[in-house]
């Protein structure tokens, strides 16, 4: 965050000389009027210059990486941070080597690192934000490997008549889940259990 104190001869002034110090934009910045100004006796005496007050917050890609790059370093891992923002959220990559470490068990360590930076990053802005994190594309080949998972165990289901209790699941995870077999016209999928436990069934539709 940045923050400074300008005059000028007029409020209007001292917000424009501000801008230009601080290279932002009037949207990007917060204004406190510090001192109106006065033109004083005839133009000239007693007059007094107009004072302000902007702050320029952080942008939520300098707060995700300052908070990312210090759990990087505290857990001694040597990542790339890639930030992107997609409509609605965040995109948050790692790149580098052996970075398995920030995966986990099934994604357990992922998931525990995105909630926490959720929490650690909304803490500081002022707008709440959602952010997702990645690491070399895992998101993406798990909810593939949880698509051909879900179709097979369908098509097992089918056979047998019998219905089938995954293990524990995220809610994102049981998300892809449900969405993969949701169109299937013999295939009914809810979830039961509570949290953390909790797991997608997969049955015949009666």
């Amino acid at each position: 965050m940045k923050e400074i104190e300008v005059s000028g001869k007029t409020v209007e002034e001292a917000i424009e000389n501000a801008l230009k110090s601080l290279g932002a934009k009037r949207e990007e910045v917060e204004i406190s009027i510090l001192e109106e100004g006065s033109k004083g006796f005839l133009g000239l005496l007693g007059s007094r210059q107009a004072r302000v007050k902007v702050v320029l917050p952080d942008s939520p890609e300098k707060v995700i990486n300052d908070f990312l790059s210090k759990v990087l370093a505290d857990m001694q891992i040597e990542a790339g941070i890639e930030i992107r923002p997609r409509e609605g959220y965040y995109f948050v990559s790692f790149h580098g080597k052996d970075l398995g470490i920030l995966i986990g068990r099934r994604g357990e360590t992922l998931d525990a690192l995105q909630y926490l930076t959720n929490l650690a990053v909304n803490r500081i802005l002022q707008n709440k934000i959602r952010i997702i994190l990645d690491v070399e594309g895992y998101r993406k080949r798990r909810e593939q490997t949880l698509i051909n998972l879900a179709r097979r165990l369908s098509n097992r289901v089918k056979e047998t008549g019998n219905r089938i209790v995954l293990e524990p699941m995220n809610p994102q995870e049981r998300r892809v889940i449900h969405t993969a077999l949701q169109n299937d016209s013999q295939i009914l999928t809810f979830s039961e259990g509570q949290e953390p436990n909790r797991k997608v069934v997969i049955a015949l539709r009666h």
